[in-house]
């Protein structure tokens, strides 16, 4: 059984249900092409997502390894997204020849729970990677200012 399903904020719902026993590429195909064509009668100020949910019939991950492998997408999600790795000094070298802002432990304490400072770096920043022996230590160095900040 495949969703086809498209969310507006505006609590419009758009869904197509499909029902295969092979998955039929053409008919997925027309089902998103008319959502498409839906979601373009009506402009709204925000990116919309399309999802597609596939539920597969007496499968069950966890024993049956069939599928494995990744995909790459023809669009970038968030093309400009930065990340931050707050990690040891190895980590650190890594992420700085990858062209990722990184921290170490030191310059954690130098933020010393200073509160503007904290928001100033969750705001910098989409996303923190943190290592193994530092994500322990970060509540404690920075205080529960990223938490807030969502990140």
């Amino acid at each position: 059984m495949i969703l086809v399903s498209h969310l507006f904020v505006d609590s419009i719902f758009l869904g197509t249900w499909l029902t295969y026993s092979k998955l039929q590429s053409e008919a997925v195909k027309e089902a998103i092409t008319v959502i498409r064509g839906k979601s373009e009668e009506k402009k709204r100020n925000f990116v919309e997502t399309l999802e597609l949910q596939i539920g597969l019939k007496n499968y069950d991950p966890q024993k049956d390894k069939r599928f494995s492998g990744s995909v790459k997408l023809p669009h970038i999600p968030r093309p400009k997204m930065k990340i931050c790795m707050l990690g040891d000094a190895q980590h650190v070298e890594e992420a700085e020849k990858m062209g990722l802002g990184s921290m170490d432990v030191e310059s954690l304490k130098k933020l010393n729970k200073n509160k503007k400072l904290v928001k100033k770096l969750a705001k910098k920043y989409h996303a923190f990677l943190a290592s193994e022996s530092v994500i322990k230590q970060i509540p404690r160095l920075l205080g529960p200012g990223l938490n807030k900040a969502g990140k």
